[in-house]
Formats: structure tokens, sequence, C-alpha cells
């Protein structure tokens, strides 16, 4: 086996030899890792999804069948949602942006190996075992931080197996590049992947990888959609005959979203340190692990199950139906319900948790002040860009992502008016994102030990 691959690995080497043109065969040999990581990561955004609705299906199935069953799926699938991540990849857990952020900070001569501690395959299958699991069990987790960090995973493992005599790849371009592809594949949002890209992870001049920041993020765009078709993450909302005057609502709901998200993000990051600084044994972590579980099961049974899950069917039914306003205290519940689950100790993502609590946010709002159908969809678009710059801190990337999302081109500046205000608000309460602080602590964890 080792020798047919020595002969592959030859004959590829004579064949861009016989290239007689030196530019055109050095722009191959840069461009073919990047199409191939593009490829593999939309494979794996569309597997992941999959099993990821597999697993949020499942959960809903089970409550449906036998409602008190969610007591005794929850703290099973909470603990071993955790245990998976700390005895294998303890390095999995959470979203996966923070981890690939300190990778790009990694990315220099001195510190470059402690890349494979945040980017590998192991990464890979325990960042999606872990993370469905946790979703059977009720958390309220998403996969399209988990799909930043796989693709970063799937880039660096292609640049790494290339062999010597290839030309040398940047691996802050080359992981930069995967992340994008990545958000690209698991939205099926080109345009907000390259500004992901841009605005949260590049701090070189985009000239130097610009052409192959857009090819993989087309590339693994092309690829999720050859697999699970031409979709939208959500479809077409009714945005039309709405006048200026929604603007107002719009900056309300981005406020409040914006200082609510920056004050999760604030507590999640509260319990994390508790966490760290109290809870010193595994049994320690196991019990508050089946107190939160426990907490998430009571609500879902006793109160709402809307706690439960990503939270897309919210966004789909204040979206697309006459039941547009929810309850007051739903907002509450969608982000009480990531705050136990995004600090469990297991993977998962904020993003989707994080729209859908924006979007209960506008729902509330818009049923408070008596605006129309359309309003509403237009303050509830507004509401998830909100939350999420209040949590990312990337207003242009919530904006764009949101936008594509649900193709209403003609929202695009409602949508930054409330990326902006939410940006503003959410610095009143706290000055860095949830992923800076994040990532520095993944970053002084790594050099500790070192």
């Amino acid at each position: 086996m080792l020798k047919i691959f020595i002969l592959i690995r030859k004959s590829i080497k004579n064949s861009f030899d016989n290239i007689r043109n030196e530019q055109l065969r050095h722009n191959l040999l840069q461009a073919i890792p990047f199409w191939i990581g593009s490829v593999i990561t939309g494979f794996f955004a569309v597997m992941y999804a999959q099993v990821f609705a597999w697993g949020e299906h499942l959960m809903n199935f089970i409550f449906d069948w036998h409602a008190w069953m969610i007591f005794i799926i929850a703290p099973i699938g909470f603990v071993l949602s955790w245990w998976l991540v700390k005895e294998f990849a303890p390095n999995a857990k959470g979203s996966g942006i923070p981890q690939v952020m300190a990778a790009v900070e990694l990315a220099n001569p001195k510190e470059h190996r402690k890349i494979r501690n945040l980017l590998s395959i192991k990464i890979i299958f325990f960042k999606i075992l872990s993370s469905v699991i946790l979703v059977i069990g009720g958390g309220a987790v998403g996969r399209e931080g988990p799909t930043i960090q796989i693709a970063g995973s799937v880039f660096r493992k292609v640049n790494e197996y290339l062999p010597e005599w290839w030309p040398k790849i940047s691996k802050k371009n080359m992981i930069m590049t995967g992340a994008a592809a990545g958000l690209a594949a698991a939205f099926n949002t080109p345009l907000g992947g390259i500004v992901f890209a841009v605005e949260e992870l590049s701090k070189t001049h985009i000239n130097y990888f610009k052409t192959a920041l857009f090819t993989a993020v087309i590339i693994a765009g092309l690829t999720a959609q050859t697999l699970a078709g031409s979709y939208l993450y959500l479809g077409y909302p009714k945005t039309n005959d709405v006048s200026l005057m929604v603007m107002f609502p719009i900056v309300l709901v981005a406020a409040v979203a914006g200082i609510l998200a920056s004050q999760l993000s604030v507590a999640m990051l509260k319990i994390n340190s508790w966490k760290k600084n109290k809870l010193k044994t595994d049994k320690a972590n196991v019990i508050f692990l089946i107190i939160c579980a426990l907490i998430i099961a009571s609500i879902a049974y006793f109160i709402n199950r809307e706690i439960l899950g990503s939270g897309k069917e919210i966004m789909e039914r204040v979206l697309f139906t006459k039941d547009k306003h929810e309850d007051w205290y739903v907002p509450i519940l969608r982000m009480l319900g990531p705050a136990l689950s995004f600090t469990s100790g297991g993977a998962g993502g904020i993003f989707a948790p994080a729209l859908t609590a924006g979007a209960s946010i506008g729902s509330v709002i818009s049923g408070a002040i008596h605006l129309t159908p359309n309003e509403t969809n237009v303050v509830v678009l507004a509401g998830m860009v909100a939350f999420l710059t209040g949590i990312t801190r990337a207003p242009f990337t919530s904006a764009i992502i949101v936008l594509e999302m649900t193709d209403r081109h003609s929202l695009i500046f409602h949508l930054m008016l409330a990326g902006m205000v939410s940006s503003i608000a959410s610095i009143l309460v706290s000055r860095h994102s949830l992923y800076d602080v994040l990532k520095v602590n993944f970053l002084a964890e790594l050099r500790q030990k070192d």
C-alpha cells in the first residue's frame, strides 16, 4: 500500500514537472490544496448538518413519544458529551470559532506546532460526536461554529500532507480560508464566509490570499449544494410594503438584543470561570451537568419545550406563519438554554441559538408595539443580526449571513443598521466579544503547557 502511495506521489510530481510555464505550474500548485480542502469541507458540512438534524429530530421524537423521557436523556446527553471531550479531545469543547482564532494567531514560526492541539482529525470526530449527543439531550447548541473548526482542521491536514517538493503555503492563510469555506458551506452563505474571514479572522492584507479565499468559498459552497441541493437556510420571508418608519423599532430591538447578547456572553464567561475555580473533580462536574440538564428538562416539560435544541423552528414559525408573536419569557429561555448548554464542556456552537434568541426578542417587541406581519418579519431579522452581533462583535458578518440565508437583499441597510446599533450597545456591557475572551483563554492554556 505504501509503495502504491509513493508511486502516485511520484507520478503527480512528474506530471507537474512536465508543465513548461513556470508561473502556471506555481499557481496550480498553490491553488490545488485549497480546492481539495474546499471539496472535503463541503462534504463534511453536509454530512454533519444531516447528522445534527437527525439528532434534533430524535430528541423531538422522544419528547413527543413520552415527554418525561427528557429527564433521562438530558442528563445522559450532557454528561456523555462533556466526558467525550474531556477524555479524548479537550480543545473540541464549545463553539470552535475561538479555537480557529487562536490557531490563526499561533500560525507563526515559533508556535505553529501548537496548532495541532486545536485543529486535527481527532477534533473533527469528537466535535461531531459530542455536539450531536448534546443536542439529542436537549442542549441548546448549533452546528455552525463546530463546522468552522472542522473546516479549519481539514485545511490544516491538507497543508500538512503536501510533499516536500510542493511550494510552501501560509498556514495562517490556509486556516483562515478553511474557516471561511466552513461557514459558507454551513449556512450556504458565500459572502458571509468571505466577510467573516476578513472581519473576524484576518489581520493581514486580504490581497495576499483573496483568490484562494474566494475560490475556496465557491468550491465548498458548490460541493455542499451538489450534495444537499440549492437551498436557503431559512427561506423567503415577506418584507414588502414596509415604510422607513420601521427603522425606529429596528433601533429599539437592536439595542435591546445587543445589550442582552453581551450580558449573556459575560454570564457564560463567569460560569466558565466559576467552574474552573470551584469544580476541581469529575464528580463535581458531573453533578453540575446533571443539575443543568434537569433545569432544562424541567422547563421543557412544565413550561415550554422551545428551550430545547438550536431553535431553528422558532425562526421558521415567526417568519413564515401567522403565529408571529412569542410569549414574553421565550427570549429568556432562549438565552438560558445556551448559557447552560454552551458552558457544559461539551461541543456545540452559539451561532444558531444566538439567531433564535434575536428572533424571539424581535417577535416579542413587534407584538408589544403591534407591527404588521411584514414589519414584524423585518424586525425579527434585525433582532437576529443584532443578537449575533452582540455575541461575535462582527456586525457586517452578521448582517450578510442573515441577508443571504433569507435572500432579502432589499433589507441590506436595515440589517446593517441593526448590526451597528447592536455593536455600540453591546460595548456598554463588555468591551470584548465572547470569542475574543475564549481565544485568549485557549492561547494561555496552550502556552502554559508549553
